[in-house]
C-alpha cells in the first residue's frame, strides 16, 4: 500500500483551508499572480451533509466539493500504481515512494509533462498504457463514487464516458488552461456531471483546479457565441473544440489574471481549495475552471482524473466513447 500517511508527519503542513483569511498565491500557466482581492476559498461540503443542501450548493455555485467520497487508501494505491510506471524516467525524486509522487528537481519539468502540457513521445506511450490499464478502469468504477453519483443526481443508473483522463502536473510544468467542459463534448447532451478526482493530497498551490466564481452564465454565453460563429461550418468542424473560432490548443486562455479582467463584470474571484485524497469536486458543463501552476512547497506532482457522467439513456458524444489516447484529436 502507498504511503498515504506521509503528509500527516510532524512538521508537514496540514491540508486545511485557512478560514482566518490567509489566501494562497495563485497563478496559471502564464501571467502574473492573481491578486488577493480576486482570490477566494472554495466551500468544502462534508459527505454527511443533507443531499438537498448538496444539490442547492451545486445549483447555486456551479460546483460542489464533497469530502471523503472515496477511501483514502484506495486513492493512494492508485497514485502509487500510476507513478510506478514512471519510476524509470527520472521524474521521481530518488529514494522516495512512487505513492508520494515527489518530483526530481534535477530533472527538467518540461520533459515530464502530462495531459495539458506537451508530453514527449516516450511519455505519450506511458500515458496511453495508463489509461487502458485495468487498475485505472476499476478505480473509475469504485462503488463509493458511483453510489454517491446516483444519490446526488437521483439517476437510477449513471453512464461514464470511456474517455476519462489522468493528468499529472509536475512542479514548474504546464497544465490545464482556462475552459469549460461543454465545448469539448458538443456532440452529446449538455446535461452531464463532471467529477474531478484528486489522486493524492493537493494543496491550493499544488496544481489543482481553481474555479471562476459565478461563471456558469459566462460559459453558457460564450458557447452560444462560439456556436453562432460556427453555424455555417460542416458538423465535424462545428463540434470541434479546435475549430477556426477556438484557440489552437482548445483553451480560452492560459492567463487567469487577464481572463478574469476581460470578464470582470460577469464573474467573481478565482476559487481554490486544499484538496485531500478521497475528495471529489463535481461541476456543471459550463463552469469556467483551470489548473493552478504547480508550486507545491513539498515538490509533489499533482495527479488527478476528470470523469464525465450522464444519466443512462442520454445522448452521448460518440467521440468520447473510446479510451483516451494521445493522438485521438480531442
Amino acid at each position: 500500500m502507498a504511503s498515504a500517511e506521509v503528509l500527516n508527519a510532524p512538521g508537514i503542513p496540514s491540508l486545511k483551508n485557512d478560514v482566518s483569511g490567509h489566501l494562497p498565491k495563485l497563478r496559471s500557466n502564464q501571467g502574473n499572480y492573481v491578486a488577493p482581492s480576486s482570490t477566494g476559498w472554495m466551500r468544502p461540503t462534508p459527505s454527511d451533509t443533507p443531499i438537498e443542501e448538496m444539490r442547492k450548493r451545486f445549483h447555486d455555485e456551479g460546483y460542489v466539493w464533497i469530502k471523503h467520497v472515496i477511501p483514502r487508501d484506495v486513492v493512494y494505491d492508485m497514485r502509487e500504481h500510476y507513478f510506478s510506471r514512471f519510476a524509470h524516467t527520472g521524474m521521481l525524486s530518488p529514494n522516495t515512494s512512487p505513492g508520494d509522487g515527489i518530483f526530481n528537481t534535477s530533472s527538467d519539468p518540461t520533459s515530464h509533462q502530462g495531459i495539458g502540457g506537451v508530453p514527449v513521445d516516450s511519455t505519450n506511450a506511458l500515458l496511453d498504457a495508463a489509461h487502458a490499464d485495468p487498475t485505472y478502469r476499476t478505480f473509475l468504477a469504485h462503488p463509493s463514487l458511483r453510489a454517491f453519483i446516483r444519490q446526488f443526481t437521483g439517476w437510477k443508473q449513471e453512464r461514464i464516458v470511456d474517455r476519462a483522463m489522468l493528468r499529472h502536473n509536475c512542479p514548474g510544468s504546464q497544465s490545464t488552461g482556462i475552459h469549460y467542459d461543454q465545448y469539448f463534448l458538443r456532440d452529446g447532451d449538455d446535461e452531464f456531471l463532471t467529477a474531478w478526482v484528486p489522486i493524492g493530497d493537493c494543496a491550493a498551490t499544488g496544481g489543482g483546479l481553481m474555479y471562476l466564481e459565478n461563471s456558469t452564465s459566462l460559459g453558457i454565453h460564450l458557447e452560444s457565441e462560439f456556436l453562432k460563429k460556427a453555424e455555417h461550418l460542416p458538423k465535424k468542424e462545428r463540434i470541434d473544440a479546435f475549430n477556426r473560432f477556438m484557440a489552437k490548443d482548445g483553451f480560452m486562455s492560459h492567463d487567469a489574471v487577464e481572463f478574469q479582467e476581460m470578464n470582470r463584470d460577469k464573474v467573481g474571484r478565482w476559487l481554490v481549495g486544499d484538496y485531500e485524497a478521497g475528495d471529489v469536486v463535481f461541476h456543471n458543463p459550463w463552469m469556467v475552471h483551470a489548473a493552478t501552476k504547480n508550486e507545491d512547497v513539498l515538490g509533489r506532482i499533482r495527479l488527478a482524473s476528470d470523469l464525465r457522467f450522464y444519466e443512462e439513456g442520454a445522448k452521448l458524444d460518440p467521440r468520447w466513447m473510446k479510451i483516451w489516447t494521445h493522438d485521438d484529436g480531442l
